[in-house]
């Protein structure tokens, strides 16, 4: 099963460097790196490669469930029949059909980037009549969210592919409200046992060296997930 995992991401990588400008700030480094990243550097970390909608049957495989336990995940976040959620890098919907039921009277936002992501969910929104889902089509620097109006985020093994991680996180910040949670999970860089590629794990002290950036502390890592940090942020 590792192998299969690891070979699958490796053939799912898409540059998502194509077009991108060297900024030329202190933010970023670019240099040679690591053959799934795209030399770009944020903070001593490789950026990874985006998984490109080609990607979307591993997002959906049927040991997805066994593998990172969602059912705990969604039961970690403590979501309340009226929140309002954001799921960052939704990809194919996976949690935003699972967690639209939970909110009943309240919102998820599904940002993506890639239009063909979009049009998934899009369809499954329309055969699960999940009115409460609200497609957002993000950007590299932006999630496109009004300000001071989500309760929780959720970003589920994407951070560390985000071309512009530092405004990203503010763009979120910016959405989140004053007592909301950003729920950051990621494969642990720490766990050697862990088969995925290195440049897709992360490390709790990465993770909250990055975030500190951006004005959003560490709360907790919950540490009930079988391969993946649970690490709740909040803000000041």
């Amino acid at each position: 099963m590792a192998t299969r995992i690891l070979l699958s991401i490796g053939l799912l990588m898409v540059c998502s460097c194509k077009g991108q400008t060297q900024d030329a700030t202190a933010d970023y480094v670019y240099k040679k790196g690591n053959p799934n990243g795209i030399g770009k550097w944020y903070k001593g970390r490789e950026i990874a490669h985006v998984m490109g909608f080609q990607g979307m049957s591993w997002l959906e495989r049927s040991e997805r469930e066994e593998e990172e336990n969602t059912f705990k995940l969604l039961q970690n976040m403590n979501i309340k029949p009226g929140d309002t959620l954001a799921d960052i890098g939704a990809g194919s919907g996976y949690h935003v059909f699972k967690i639209a039921p939970i909110v009943v009277d309240g919102l998820v936002y599904a940002v993506d980037i890639q239009p063909e992501m979009l049009a998934a969910m899009e369809a499954k929104k329309e055969e699960g009549n999940s009115k409460n889902v609200i497609l957002v089509q993000g950007s590299e620097k932006s999630v496109n969210l009004p300000e001071n109006s989500v309760d929780k985020v959720l970003l589920v093994d994407v951070y560390h592919e985000f071309n512009y991680p530092r405004e990203m996180i503010q763009s979120i910040k910016k959405a989140m409200r004053s007592n909301a949670e950003l729920y950051l999970i990621e494969y642990r860089g720490e766990d050697a046992s862990v088969p995925i590629k290195e440049l897709h794990k992360m490390t709790e002290a990465q993770a909250v060296k990055e975030m500190k950036d951006a004005g959003l502390f560490l709360k907790r890592n919950i540490s009930n997930l079988p391969w993946q940090h649970c690490m709740v942020f909040v803000k000041e």
